[in-house]
């Protein structure tokens, strides 16, 4: 990610303020992408990913619009327990950390200041989650959404009994061994580690990953979002709000595939039976770390597929004939619509797996 990303800080009424960095021309580009970071993390996940030579066309194309959820900034100073604030009438007003749902609400102001009618979503985990109820709120604003890891209904007994000691913990302790175990679970999952063929490259990973943590991230803020995101409310009964197409992508030893599937299986209810594909991982956890080049062809069929990446040329990731014949299919789809934005893809509601030594998108039957 270029060190030259244009800063701003956008007002937003429950919010409060978002930290917004801008990658690219937003005026000039062929489409604007909107991302949100997950837990313990800030925009800067995206780095290595929009680095990766396969995104290069992506990148050279498009803008970026990184949100950064409030007080997770790097090095930002602790958030107050209350901002005080005063209404029309003079009466003054508390503000506090804001819910996933006015996190996706609020989304809209950042569009308007920096006049941009519609996006792609881009989200990972916690970050997925506000994409998708952003979505849901402003459904002409949305081109599609890119969903990696995300969860859709509210947090279970034992994932709030975690919340508890993990909210206590980085309150009262700053950054500790639990919160750090819990945060590295959420994002690479539990058998991570026991995968002897990629063991220095995911430890270098994961080490990156608590280097930040403990010297980027503010434990107190940290704490907000984390129990936000605990005291998430459903949105899987609510789906039908969503209008636009809908990429859903998680690894097979990601911590949250079940839920993933468990969205996913809402949404082949609710949703448009061409509206709706999930992508998954054979073998992996983290999506994004561990196969940048197949997730960022996936993305640009995706785009494809809403019309604004037409004749763009394919990173070089071997395929199998299953995905050949599904990838020719969606090449012809998107050229007849390059100039013509849809959000819809032509194709049923499918499960595709991606093998680590075979093909990026390989057909399956949907799963009920």
């Amino acid at each position: 990610m270029s060190t030259t990303l244009e800063e701003r800080e956008i007002s937003a009424p429950r919010a409060g303020r978002f930290k917004v960095h801008i990658q690219g021309n937003l005026k000039q580009s062929h489409f604007v992408v909107l991302t949100v970071h997950d837990l313990g993390c800030n925009h800067t996940m995206w780095k290595g990913f929009l680095a990766h030579e396969s995104m290069e066309e992506v990148v050279r194309r498009s803008a970026f619009i990184h949100i950064d959820v409030p007080g997770q900034e790097d090095d930002a100073g602790n958030l107050p327990e209350e901002y005080p604030r005063r209404k029309d009438s003079g009466l003054s007003i508390c503000y506090k950390f804001p819910s996933m749902q006015s996190l996706g609400e609020d989304l809209v102001c950042v569009l308007d200041q920096l006049d941009v009618k519609q996006v792609i979503g881009l989200g990972e985990g916690a970050g997925a989650n506000i994409v998708a109820r952003f979505a849901m709120a402003q459904p002409d604003r949305c081109l599609g959404v890119c969903l990696i890891h995300c969860t859709g209904t509210t947090a279970g007994f034992m994932e709030s009994i975690k919340d508890k000691v993990i909210s206590w913990k980085l309150d009262h302790v700053g950054m500790n061994p639990t919160a750090e175990t819990y945060l590295v679970l959420h994002r690479f999952g539990s058998e991570l580690f026991d995968k002897a063929s990629s063991k220095d490259e995911i430890n270098k990973t994961v080490n990156t990953f608590l280097d930040t943590l403990r010297s980027k991230i503010n434990p107190h803020n940290l704490q907000r979002f984390v129990h936000s995101f605990m005291k998430r409310s459903n949105i899987a009964d609510h789906l039908s709000s969503l209008k636009c197409r809908v990429l859903t992508v998680t690894g097979t030893k990601a911590s949250f595939n079940h839920t993933v599937h468990t969205l996913f299986g809402h949404m082949t209810h609710q949703l448009a039976k061409n509206q709706v594909d999930l992508l998954e991982f054979d073998g992996v956890a983290n999506v994004i770390e561990e196969r940048p080049e197949k997730l960022a062809e996936s993305f640009i069929y995706f785009a494809q597929g809403l019309g604004v990446m037409g004749g763009v040329p394919m990173p070089r990731v071997r395929r199998s004939s299953s995905t050949e014949q599904y990838l020719t299919k969606q090449r012809s789809m998107s050229m007849e619509e390059c100039d013509r934005p849809t959000g819809i893809y032509s194709s049923s509601p499918s499960k595709l797996s991606v093998s680590p030594k075979s093909s990026p998108l390989s057909c399956s039957p949907p799963k009920n």
